[in-house]
């Protein structure tokens, strides 16, 4: 599996898109994808990344959090003019259908009524093992304010975990145990906020996950642009799996 971080930034970032990760699996010279999670300043910068509608097959939506899931509607309507033809399938914890229906309707009232291609609806929940897009997913829930969902996906031997937002809990980190990347939002570095993890916190959850890599996104604006040359040594201090600050657009291989 090749991993692109779309987008890195929280909800309000002026400068970083919304944290997006485009998942591309490899099939008998052929490449599928799948986006975790799709903000409204996501769709521009997955779309150069992906041109071609028909490569994606399904969208996992976190929670339900604008900068998580409010580019929908935009993905949607531009994959209607393009003229779409595929199923894409919209995964999520339960009430996914419902609640992504009223954000389109709201967005544009007639459009789901005259899609070109079909919307298919998947609940996901902890305990339960899908199998969909070419890939085993898995999830669990972690310590948002807002119900929130992990993710981990597996191909081949291969496994990547995606936090979404919120602390770590004995759940998601039993989730990722030994995945092969990790990526967890770290809001702040030392200071809590209620329902995000901060850095030192990742730290630790990639110590007891055993992770081989980790990313770490989301982070506070004015922190990632203040304090990087701190997080930067922090990291660089760290014992035990590589962790990282992704830039969007980077990619790497699992």
């Amino acid at each position: 599996m090749k991993i692109k971080f779309i987008g890195v930034g929280e909800a309000a970032d002026e400068e970083l898109p919304n944290t997006s990760i485009q998942v591309i699996v490899e099939e008998n010279r052929d490449w599928r994808c799948i986006l975790l999670d799709c903000g409204f300043t996501v769709p521009p910068p997955f779309l150069q990344s992906c041109p071609d509608p028909e490569r994606l097959e399904a969208v996992w939506i976190s929670h339900f959090h604008g900068d998580h899931f409010f580019g929908l509607p935009a993905l949607l309507l531009r994959f209607h003019q393009m003229k779409r033809k595929n199923t894409l399938a919209i995964v999520g914890q339960q009430g996914i259908a419902e609640i992504v229906g009223k954000t389109v309707g709201l967005a544009y009232p007639s459009l789901l009524g005259k899609l070109c291609f079909e919307l298919s609806f998947v609940s996901m929940e902890p305990g339960r093992i899908l199998n969909c897009a070419g890939v085993t997913w898995r999830c669990a829930v972690n310590a948002h304010l807002r119900r929130n969902l992990s993710v981990r996906i597996e191909k081949g031997g291969k496994s990547v975990f995606y936090s979404g937002d919120g602390p770590p809990t004995e759940e998601t980190i039993s989730l990722a145990r030994e995945a092969d990347l990790g990526i967890h939002e770290a809001f702040r570095i030392d200071s809590a906020v209620p329902g995000h993890a901060t850095l030192l916190e990742c730290i630790n959850f990639a110590r007891r996950a055993n992770v081989a890599r980790l990313a770490l996104v989301h982070i506070e604006r004015n922190e990632r642009r203040t304090r990087r040359g701190e997080i930067s040594r922090l990291l660089h201090n760290v014992a035990g799996p590589e962790i990282f600050l992704p830039e969007p657009g980077e990619e790497t291989l699992i």
